[in-house]
This record gives structure tokens, sequence and C-alpha cells, in this order.
């Protein structure tokens, strides 16, 4: 017999029970990212993101869970419905709180539903979606939705009655690539000058660059990456970043091996750095700050340096984070990610199905737009 609930801290939830449903690697449904998120201020207290993971159990075997979160509104999430909700606001109705499935802060594809192995997905899924209804109702919320999953769970979501979302994002993918120069062989000549023409003014800086693995940054090191995050977001949003300097420290000590830093120094102390997350396939370009103003810095430590940390370690796709069509001119193509969402009886279902169907018209002719921008040399 199965036995769905839902609990308010991944902290409860044995690390031996929820690792082997997402046993792909993928960093950001592991127990140790989660938990650094609830117990380091990301998630809880008056963040707006209150955990309410599911887990569906068959006696005392948990055979399927996913990352869920009630919502206080619509920060951090990527795939954003600021529309939606203000349709509610204008006719003074609640939007808020709503059920959301996703990683806090983080717009990178990965599993949502994690499932054990030999259980039926379409059965999971049908719990799932009847789990979801019925907590709905009870929390009064408005809908729930499913972020950056892949294609087809969103397809069997829709079979279940959620309404299908996708947006464009911009990935890189490794060809079997020797080094960096035989990548940028790929490139039109005007794209290749202009990234060897970035990246010279960065090798002709006063910076030195090194790439450092979890274990190699010590804790004066996250400190000062701290400060370059910290008041880089204050300077680009003049609020402060989501995550604490203890999230980032916690995630030293618990996930060392899935941590890349890509770190440029100044006289022997950091002034800007990337932080990157990794698995077996891919690399996930996650957080920056800077303390210096140097032309092309960005571009060297966010794309140009993990481009190369993929073809050094084989990895076969770089996701270096959401928007940005300035990244297809450096070698990343445009790239569909899904999501999903279920109303629980809206008075504007009628109107949000007809907004993802004309959202995604428009987002169709922008991917074939964006695909014949490629800086790919043209094989005809």
């Amino acid at each position: 017999m199965l036995r769905a609930e839902f609990v308010d801290s991944i902290a409860t939830i044995c690390p031996k029970q929820w690792q082997p449903l997402f046993d792909n690697g993928y960093p950001f449904t592991q127990l140790p990212f989660l938990l650094a998120l609830e117990q380091q201020g990301g998630v809880g207290g008056d963040s707006g993101w209150l955990a309410q993971h599911w887990l569906l159990w068959r006696n005392n075997q948990l055979i399927a869970a996913a990352p869920n979160y009630i919502k206080l509104h619509s920060y951090g999430e990527y795939l954003f419905d600021w529309a939606w909700a203000d349709a509610y606001q204008q006719h003074q109705l609640n939007y808020y709180p709503k059920l959301l499935s996703a990683i806090p802060y983080t717009p990178a594809t990965g599993p949502r539903l994690g499932i054990a192995a030999g259980e039926d997905s379409t059965e999971i899924i049908a719990a799932y979606s009847h789990s979801v209804r019925q907590r709905g109702q009870q929390l009064h919320a408005s809908n729930a939705q499913l972020l950056f999953c892949d294609q087809p769970l969103q397809q069997q979501l829709q079979q279940q009655g959620w309404l299908s979302r996708r947006d464009i994002q911009f990935h890189w993918h490794n060809r079997s690539y020797a080094n960096f120069e035989q990548f940028l062989t790929q490139l039109s000549a005007r794209k290749r000058k202009n990234i060897n023409k970035e990246r010279a003014l960065v090798a002709q800086a006063a910076v030195q660059i090194r790439t450092l693995g979890g274990d190699e940054i010590d804790n004066a090191m996250w400190q000062r990456f701290y400060h370059c995050y910290h008041t880089t977001y204050l300077k680009r949003s003049a609020r402060p970043g989501y995550l604490s300097l203890d999230f980032f420290l916690q995630l030293g000590r618990t996930m060392p091996d899935n941590v890349v830093m890509i770190a440029a120094f100044s006289q022997q102390e950091l002034v800007a750095a990337a932080l990157y997350f990794q698995d077996d396939s891919s690399l996930y370009g996650r957080y920056w700050g800077s303390l210096i103003e140097q032309p092309g810095l960005h571009f060297e430590l966010c794309y140009y340096r993990g481009i190369e940390y993929c073809i050094g370690k084989g990895l076969q796709r770089f996701d270096p984070g959401a928007q940005g069509e300035h990244k297809l001119a450096r070698g990343f193509e445009p790239h569909w990610v899904y999501g999903s969402s279920l109303l629980f009886d809206s008075p504007f279902a009628a109107a949000i199905a007809r907004f993802c169907q004309q959202e995604d018209q428009l987002l169709r002719q922008r991917m074939q737009e964006l695909q014949q921008r490629s800086p790919y040399k043209r094989l005809d």
C-alpha cells in the first residue's frame, strides 16, 4: 500500500533512503546541498521558501521523493509567473502560497522526482499529482509548479492535467575537443577573433588565475569569495545575495567533490571568482563575484575557463546559468528548459492556458532566430 506525506525539513529524511532515489550525481538534489540551504538560511525563516518535501512510501520503504517548497513569493525561481500573480492581485485574490518543486535559486535542469529502481513512473507521477492537489487544498494554494525538469517528466505531468511551459537557456556541448584551441576552430572567424581578444585582455592583466577543487578551498578563501559574491550582488541588484557565508562554508565541508572554484588573485589575494558545481557529465556555473573592474574577467572565469575545465575533465555539457544571449557569441547554444504548472480551481485557468500557448509561440520564434545566429561554422 502506498502512503504519501510532506515533511518540513530535509533533516528528517534518512540519507540512506533519499540518496538512492537521486543517484545520478546531479548535485542539487543531493541531501547535503538541500540541508545546507535549510540550515544556513537559504530556506525557512523569512526567506519565502518553506520546506515541504514530498515522500512516497511502500510500507517502510521510501520509493519516491521530490524536493518541494511552499512559496510565499516568486523570487529565485527563474521560470517566472509574475503576470499570473499580478492578475490575482488586481482582482483582490491571493496568489500565494503556492507549491513548488524546484531547487531554490538554481535554474539548472535535473531530476525532480526521485523514483526507486523497478517502480512504475506513471503510477508515481499520478500519486505525486494527487498528493499535490490535496496539499494545495489544505494550504489554500493557488497552484503547484515543477521547474527545470526533463522533457519526459513534463510530458507525463501533462497527462495528469498540468500545463506545460518552457524557456531558453544557453549551454555548451563538448564535441570531443582535445583542447580549447580545437574548440575555437569550430567557430566563425569573427567569433574566434573576439574570444581571443577578450582572453588577451585578461592574460595581460596583473592577475593570476587558479582552478581549485573543493578540498583546496580553505575557510579564509570561502570568506573572500563570499565578500566578492555579496559585493557584486549588492552592486547589481541593490540587495544582498540570497545565500549566506555559512551556506558556502558548509558546502565546502560536505560536498567538496562537487565544488570547483575558478579564482583570480592579485598579490596573492582573491579578487574575483566563479563557483561551479559538477557531476559525472556536466558542469554548472552558479555564483560569481568580483572586487575589481577588469575587462574580460567575467567572461574568462565564468565561461572560457569553464569550457577548458570541461574539455580537460571530459565533461559533456556546461550549463552556465540562466539568461544571457551574449553567451551565444562565446560558443554556447540555445537549449530548451522545461516546467509544469497545476492550477487549483483558478478563475484564470483559461486565461493562463492561453498565456502558456502564446508564450510558447513567441519562444518558438525566438529559438529559430537564435539558431540562425549560431557561432559555429556553417557546414554548407
